[in-house]
């Protein structure tokens, strides 16, 4: 489980392309190494994945094809900057939201307003999801947990706190970028469970 609050930007130093799987080699810093442990979970811009061997701060993950096909890993290269987030700890402090590292699906950025103190990022995404994405609802965005702002038909926005904007990567991406989404899952459930209520009534 996370917390959406990222701990650090890593550089990916090594890329092993494999069939049907990718091998990552993380740099990590000391912070992110300390008692890290072989299958611990670390989210990379919200993905959760497991920790598969480690040579000093050079840390390795397998993505596996699946994941690759939903997630902005696949656009990765060596030299690219990711968001990382340890898995929390009992007893950690919860300053975000609760998270799996799931994604559901990535979203564009397809419009940006930045000002010296806030940026506003919009991004469009695939209509079916969108009833998940509520006003004043959350969504992890590459792994950071965020507050939504205007929602549209296939389109939403987030705001960016000038600390979030030097923590994180999210505001260093090109216009036309994949983000990496998760949705926030007790809304996804509850949004679900009614809908098969109300057929369900509709039926009789």
């Amino acid at each position: 489980m996370f917390t959406g609050i990222i701990q650090a930007m890593a550089p990916i130093v090594s890329l092993d392309k494999q069939e049907k799987l990718w091998r990552f080699g993380m740099k990590f810093t000391a912070q992110l190494t300390d008692q890290l442990k072989h299958g611990a979970s670390v989210a990379h811009n919200g993905v959760c994945l497991t920790v598969a061997s480690q040579d000093g701060e050079i840390v390795y993950f397998d993505v596996m094809d699946e994941t690759l096909k939903i997630t902005n890993l696949s656009k990765c290269r060596v030299g690219d900057l990711l968001n990382i987030e340890r898995a929390m700890r009992f007893g950690d402090e919860v300053g975000g939201h609760i998270l799996s590292g799931h994604i559901a699906m990535t979203a564009t950025l397809i419009e940006r307003e930045a000002t010296p103190t806030n940026s506003r990022l919009r991004f469009s995404c695939d209509a079916r999801w969108m009833k998940y994405i509520l006003p004043k609802g959350f969504a992890a965005i590459d792994g950071a947990s965020l507050t939504i702002g205007e929602v549209g038909a296939d389109w939403f926005e987030v705001y960016l706190i000038p600390e979030t904007r030097s923590l994180t990567m999210l505001d260093n991406k090109p216009l036309h970028s994949p983000y990496n989404v998760e949705i926030d899952s007790q809304t996804q459930a509850i949004v679900d469970t009614v809908e098969r209520v109300m057929a369900q009534q509709a039926t009789r």
